[in-house]
């Protein structure tokens, strides 16, 4: 029998991979979806339809010239994050 954690870590896994659905080569990379959506959220600030606090703590994860994850902070400091 399957013990339903594991099958759920594995789901989890093949998701975060992009392996349960086919993917589409002409989708734009990750990376520029989420600089299209900060660039949107600074637009959203600037014509208050949302407050400057609400997007202070927004951080950018990337990865490093290591091939580690790292997550930048809004105050400039920087955290891996491959735990």
């Amino acid at each position: 029998m399957i013990e339903t954690n594991a099958l759920r870590e594995k789901v989890l896994d093949l998701a975060i991979r992009g392996k349960l659905v086919p993917q589409d080569p002409n989708d734009e990379p990750s990376s520029v979806l989420l600089e299209r959506i900060r660039a949107e959220k600074q637009r959203m600030v600037k014509d208050g339809k949302i407050k400057a606090k609400d997007i202070k703590n927004d951080t950018i994860i990337f990865k490093g010239e290591d091939n580690l994850h790292y997550e930048k902070f809004a105050d400039g400091s920087i955290k891996c994050i491959e735990d």
